[in-house]
C-alpha cells in the first residue's frame, strides 16, 4: 500500500493498494473483511517483486513460519489494516503486539497516542507479558517503558499522570503494572518499534534468536532489555 499520482491524499490514510499487489484485510477465520472493518493485512497472490526466502534458511522453514503459518498459502504480514470506501487504508498497528487484557483488545498505536501526548515523554514502548512460569502459574503483566525529555524524571507524580490518562482515555484494564524509564526505544532501520523482539527478550530469549543487530537502528537500545529478564521482577 502507498501513494499514487492518480489517487487523492487523505489525512491519516494511505492512498491505495500498489499496482500488482493483492492486499486484503482478513478476519480471524481467514475470510475477507467488510469495507471499514479492521483485519489482518494479507497478500493473496504473488506480487511482481517479493521476498522468496531468508538468508541462511536452507529449507525455507523459517520463511514459511514467518509469513504463511497463520493463513496457509496466504502471506500474513502481522499488521492490522482497515480499507475505506474510497480504497484508501489505515494501518493501526502490529497484530502480533496487540494488547488484549480481559478481552479488551487495543492496538499499541492507540496506547502510544495517549502516552506520548503527556508532557515530558519523548517516546514509549508497551509490552504485554502473558506467560506461564516454570511451575505452570499464569502471569499477566503490562509493562510501559518511557523515554523522558532531559528535564524530566520518572517520579510518583508523572506515574500518576500516566496511569490516570490511560485509565480515562483507554480503559482501566490498560493501566500498566510497571512503568520504567529507559534510554531509548529499540527500532528497526525503518523506524518501527521492536515490540515482539523486546517481549521475547524479557521472557528470557537470547538476543541472537530474536533479532539481527544489523536490522536495528541503534543496537545499544536493546542492552536494557537483555539485562532485564522477567524473573528479575519489576
Amino acid at each position: 500500500v502507498g501513494s499514487s499520482p492518480m489517487s487523492p491524499v487523505w489525512s491519516g490514510e494511505i492512498s491505495c493498494r500498489m499496482l500488482g499487489c493483492a492486499v486484503e484485510a482478513f478476519a480471524p477465520d481467514g475470510t475477507p473483511c467488510l469495507t471499514g472493518d479492521v483485519g489482518e493485512l494479507v497478500i493473496t497472490q504473488s506480487m511482481p517483486s517479493m521476498p522468496v526466502g531468508f538468508w541462511g534458511d536452507r529449507d525455507g522453514s523459517v520463511y514459511r513460519r514467518a509469513y504463511f503459518e497463520r493463513f496457509p498459502g496466504i502471506w500474513h504480514h502481522g499488521d492490522w489494516i482497515r480499507f475505506t470506501e474510497d480504497g484508501s487504508c489505515v494501518i493501526t498497528g502490529r497484530s502480533d503486539a496487540t494488547l488484549n487484557r480481559g478481552g479488551v483488545r487495543l492496538g499499541t498505536s492507540d496506547f502510544y497516542a495517549v502516552v506520548e501526548d503527556i508532557h515530558g515523554i519523548a517516546d514509549s514502548l508497551v509490552i504485554h507479558l502473558d506467560h506461564q512460569d516454570p511451575a505452570g502459574v499464569s502471569h499477566d503483566e503490562l509493562c510501559l517503558f518511557v523515554v523522558l525529555n532531559e528535564s524530566m524524571k520518572l517520579d510518583d507524580n508523572l506515574e500518576t499522570v500516566i496511569r490516570t490518562r490511560l485509565r480515562s482515555q483507554l480503559s482501566p484494564r490498560h493501566v500498566p503494572d510497571v512503568i520504567e524509564a529507559i534510554p531509548a526505544v529499540p527500532r528497526t532501520l525503518s523506524g518501527k518499534k521492536l515490540e515482539i523482539p523486546v517481549k521475547r527478550l524479557l521472557l528470557g530469549a537470547h538476543l541472537a534468536d530474536v533479532v539481527s543487530e544489523g536490522a536495528v537502528a541503534d543496537a545499544s537500545a536493546l542492552a536494557y532489555f537483555t539485562q532485564r529478564q522477567i524473573n528479575d521482577g519489576p
